[in-house]
């Protein structure tokens, strides 16, 4: 198994008719066995082949998360070629950079709407080929061919050995996939990241976390996610995991309870709304309930220190502990399946807040850290290793270190082979044979990373103050009436920041108060409003040194979102974006 194909062949071979995966069709959860999913890529790969496909070549996909996608993946690569992963929430002008960069000579796309997009841009895609309609959309252009009629293909195609001698042919150090960064500024860059690269992660992953065949993976995030295409995706097919779908970020609490998966991967956003979620369902009930549920959280929390400082709880704390399970942890772990034995976070940094309030529940979230270029796993927390607020221990095989200005450098098999068609962002990147991460950090005593800020995200003050904002924004978050929060601040006197209200919770303290409104946005101005938000950001802040606490800030009427431009695919802001776009409110600010 030292290829992604080769891989893929091999379990295939050991589980046969089980259970691989399973997605929703008509309100239904449909099973796709090990042996018809393979079946459909031995048809693909030579479909691939004779569209003139060779190895080497890019294929691109641009669709949400489905077997579909797993399937052209697999073929892509079992016949030596590389895939290009799209977000499917991508613009046509954004899908056609990221084509014509690659030289990808093929595409499959999730929708007709997909199909729309780059048959929009096709004039400026000279050495696009054709597109595949994975939902097999027909159309009379000639250039496009339906997901079935290129299995048709697959399985007319003369040759039948051909698809096993190019798998064969495959090496563990040949492309196999190019992704590009999420672009929280300027182009995106493509990240040339081999099998290897991959699967060192993986067999790393799998020999520090227990993951079982008999396990059910939710899988969330998008496959064009490093993280999700390696955790959630790959270390399940290695490990013989059952993938199951997810439908919807809206959808996924019934998920959770339906499927009742043992494990999934996410960022930090998930894991803040369900912290928000909690604290509103408790907010609403009776005083009583809510003494009883702060009462339990704190039981938690006191016998999650002892756990994972791995000191023994003593028998008060045990029996006080059991009690605040039954009456309360239990409820809401039923509501997640019942099975679960961990979450991943990784993506941004999770507030140490979050984690606590989720372990003291018995829910283990274990935060990790790495990047697209490093395939994706540098550091983690482990079942048996966890420091809450740090990113975890780095990983066997690989190497990090701190350089002097702070940043964190990385070296090991996971590390990209360079940038696609940048070779000096590559050299730069990789200089001196490290692997530059852009992140700022540092090792505790016990080896533990901690992550501080990105580094180009680091505001100087006008006082010459280097000021971390996702520190101070994690912890502004935590308040239950901001939604979102963007600190600013660089070569100014003070520090500012954007805040998007938690509008449901906003309202209804507005109610309580007597302040009459007809929709949520009258109440930005008025003065009751900016001393609560005044009075928050005093309170959360009052451990911060004096330089690192908001002087102003300006409430806006509309949550950022991707549609919007201003967060990633992945939910980052894209700061730039941000502060182009809010500018005037920003100058505001500071006359």
């Amino acid at each position: 198994m030292d290829t992604i194909g080769g891989m893929f062949k091999s379990q295939t071979e050991k589980y046969g008719d089980r259970t691989m995966m399973k997605h929703k069709v008509g309100g239904a959860w449909k099973e796709i066995s090990w042996n018809q999913f393979y079946s459909r890529v031995r048809n693909l790969g030579p479909g691939l082949i004779s569209l003139g496909i060779q190895p080497g070549d890019r294929v691109a996909i641009f669709s949400a998360n489905s077997p579909m996608w797993q399937m052209a993946d697999v073929a892509v690569l079992s016949i030596g070629a590389a895939d290009v992963p799209l977000y499917a929430t991508i613009t046509a002008r954004q899908a056609q950079y990221i084509i014509s960069d690659s030289g990808s000579r093929v595409i499959f796309v999730g929708t007709e709407d997909h199909m729309d997009r780059v048959l929009e841009v096709k004039d400026d895609l000279p050495e696009l080929m054709k597109v595949v309609t994975m939902d097999n959309t027909e159309t009379d252009d000639p250039d496009v061919i339906t997901f079935d009629g290129l299995i048709e293909l697959g399985e007319e195609y003369a040759d039948k050995e051909e698809f096993d001698r190019r798998l064969e042919a495959v090496k563990p150090d040949d492309l196999c996939s190019i992704v590009y960064t999420s672009g929280t500024t300027g182009n995106p860059k493509g990240v040339m990241l081999t099998h290897d690269n991959f699967l060192s992660n993986i067999s790393t992953a799998s020999s520090l976390i227990t993951v079982d065949d008999t396990d059910v993976c939710l899988s969330f995030l998008p496959l064009s996610h490093v993280l999700e295409r390696m955790s959630g995706y790959y270390t399940s097919v290695f490990n013989g995991v059952t993938i199951v779908h997810a439908q919807s970020i809206d959808a996924l609490v019934d998920d959770l309870a339906d499927i009742r998966p043992h494990w999934m991967v996410s960022v930090p956003r998930l894991y803040e709304k369900v912290h928000a979620g909690v604290l509103a369902n408790v907010e609403s009930e009776s005083e009583f309930k809510q003494k009883v549920f702060k009462w339990a959280v704190g039981v938690g929390g006191e016998a999650s220190k002892l756990k994972v400082n791995h000191k023994p709880i003593p028998f008060g704390l045990k029996v006080k502990h059991k009690i605040a399970n039954k009456l309360v942890f239990s409820k809401i772990y039923e509501k997640m399946g019942g099975r679960l034995r961990f979450f991943v976070s990784g993506g941004a940094p999770l507030a140490k807040e979050i984690a606590e309030f989720f372990n003291a529940m018995g829910i283990l979230i274990l935060e990790g850290y790495g990047l697209t270029e490093t395939s994706p796993i540098i550091t983690c927390n482990l079942p048996d290793a966890v420091r809450f607020g740090s990113v975890g221990r780095v990983i066997p095989e690989v190497e990090a270190k701190i350089a002097e200005d702070g940043e964190i450098l990385a070296r090991g098999p996971n590390i990209m082979k360079g940038y696609w068609n940048r070779p000096e962002e590559t050299a730069e990147a990789l200089e001196g044979g490290w692997f530059h991460t852009g992140d700022i950090g540092h090792f505790d005593d016990d080896e533990f990373l901690h992550i501080t800020d990105r580094k180009k995200d680091l505001i100087v003050t006008a006082g010459g103050k280097n000021v971390a904002p996702q520190n101070i924004e994690n912890t502004l978050k935590l308040n239950k009436y901001i939604e979102q929060v963007c600190v600013l601040g660089d070569k100014r006197k003070y520090l500012s920041a954007l805040i998007v209200p938690s509008f449901d919770e906003l309202e209804a303290w507005a109610g309580s108060e007597g302040i009459t409104f007809d929709e949520g946005s009258e109440l930005l101005t008025d003065d009751r409003v900016d001393k609560l938000y005044r009075d928050i950001l005093a309170q959360a802040l009052v451990e911060f040194d004096r330089h690192e606490r908001v002087v102003k800030f300006t409430l806006l009427s509309e949550e950022m979102t991707e549609a919007s431009g201003l967060l990633t695919p992945t939910l980052k802001m894209k700061r730039k974006m941000v502060a182009e776009r809010f500018g005037e409110d920003i100058q505001k600010m500071y006359e």
